[in-house]
């Protein structure tokens, strides 16, 4: 028999740890010590903050298992500390930039809770999508921690209804720099593809495409997703999108894919859909922006409001549960 374990409520209500990793990392003290600045003052300097108060961030640090202080005053990387050396981490982290507005969401959950509706405006002068619109570098670290550098490269692997033969146009809905249109071009050489995100996103993803050897065979539009989309494509994408809105938006972006997708196109859904009745999890596109994930009988629903209907649902191997519609 399992034993039984009593959770510590003191360890999991403390906020000095998680708010000491995130000023490390904003202020970036491992790559410092990493480029061999080691003693309290020098970080402080190269950091420019005060070294006592940075001294007592660190030691709680140490009694925390990240970082190591050698000698008194003097630090070192440890494998924990070392994590904050990867981009992709410090993307989350940093108070400066979509780590910082992430962070200080979580301040709402006590109204998003009494509510239901976010409260991120009530922090930030604005709704989250819009906000990212008013500060365009918090939106430039938003689109790189949805992509490569905060996620990884994306999963291209995938298999859909009568397979990828025959088709030929491809158009990733809020796809944000490109990532997984790269890679479904690069393998799939037959295919064509189309990016639909916000104009300032997509003005980021030439790199991305020219990369992946690519950028011939894409065109990129910058648009909401919520007006007409390019039309007439075989398969529309929608990766990791429909878990950032509530229903209502939900089925308005459903809607506008079955429309450009009539009549014989389809629409590709991963993430934001579940298998089951599963757990619910918090989330922090619930806490942002009032997201949420849907079992298939609530996706059936929603679908059926916005013109489609599901015609396979199937966990697969890579990972993705993958979900097709097709225009009703």
């Amino acid at each position: 028999m399992a034993e039984h374990v009593v959770a510590d409520i003191g360890a999991l209500s403390d906020l000095c740890t998680p708010w000491c990793i995130h000023v490390v990392a904003t202020l970036r003290i491992a790559e410092h010590v990493a480029a061999g600045v080691t003693d309290i003052n020098g970080l402080a300097v190269a950091a420019g903050c005060d070294a006592g108060v940075l001294h007592s961030v660190l030691c709680h640090l140490v009694g925390k298992g990240v970082f190591e202080e050698p000698a008194p005053g003097r630090f070192a990387l440890n494998e924990a500390a070392g994590g904050l050396l990867d981009p992709g981490m410090r993307l989350g982290l940093d108070l400066e930039g979509i780590g910082g507005r992430m962070a200080h969401a979580w301040g709402t959950l006590l109204t998003y809770v009494r509510t239901g509706r976010p409260a991120y405006d009530q922090v930030f002068g604005r709704p989250f999508w819009e906000d990212l619109d008013a500060h365009p570098e918090i939106g430039a670290s938003f689109d790189a921690l949805m992509g490569p550098a905060g996620h990884g490269t994306p999963n291209p692997e995938f298999d859909i209804t009568g397979g990828w033969g025959p088709v030929r146009t491809v158009v990733d809905v809020g796809g944000g720099t490109g990532a997984m249109l790269a890679e479904l071009l690069r393998a799939r050489p037959q295919l064509r593809g189309t990016l639909v995100d916000l104009p300032r996103t997509v003005a980021r993803s030439a790199e991305t495409f020219a990369a992946a050897g690519v950028a011939d065979r894409v065109t990129t539009v910058g648009q909401s997703f919520f007006d007409p989309l390019p039309a007439g494509a075989d398969l529309y994408l929608l990766k990791k999108v429909l878990n950032d809105w509530p229903d209502r938006e939900k089925t308005a972006i459903l809607s506008c894919c079955a429309e450009a997708a009539r009549p014989n196109g389809r629409v590709v859904v991963l993430g934001g859909v579940s298998a089951g009745d599963g757990t619910r999890r918090l989330e922090p596109d619930m806490i942002v922006a009032g997201g949420k994930s849907n079992t298939m009988a609530e996706f059936r629903e929603l679908t059926r409001q916005a013109g489609l209907e599901v015609s396979a649902a199937e966990q697969q191997p890579s990972g993705y549960f993958v979900v097709e519609c097709r225009p009703t």
